[in-house]
């Protein structure tokens, strides 16, 4: 049986990314970062680990992967989230439920809005 353990996320500034997807997240660290590789973890055990690593070339262009943030307050959360350093992308176009920013290093990732089942 598999489970998702942790997504990890490629960066050049390891300090500044750490910092905004603990934020971001409201998750902690499971452990002291070692180096260039950090875990942090959902308070609550609930959610799959987010895991950030330090490299030295990052990709970009359309993500073959991305995060599906849900939010039951997507407009609070997308205001919080730029105000931690995100930039928006791009808004919800006609009939999206979701908005496309970028976390600090420009890496894409969606606010979906979960008010509704």
């Amino acid at each position: 049986m598999l489970k998702i353990g942790s997504f990890v996320i490629n960066c050049k500034d390891f300090d500044k990314t750490v910092a905004f997807w603990q934020e971001a997240l409201h998750y902690v660290p499971r452990r002291a970062a070692e180096g260039d590789f950090a875990i942090l973890k959902d308070p609550s055990g609930t959610s799959p680990n987010v895991s950030v690593q330090q490299t030295d070339e990052l990709k970009f262009g359309k993500n073959r992967m991305h995060l599906d943030l849900y939010a039951t307050d997507q407009k609070a959360e997308v205001e919080r989230l730029l105000k931690l350093g995100a930039t928006l992308h791009r808004p919800a176009q006609e009939g999206e439920d979701y908005v496309i920013l970028a976390d600090p290093e420009g890496k894409l990732f969606c606010v979906v809005d979960a008010s509704e089942p």
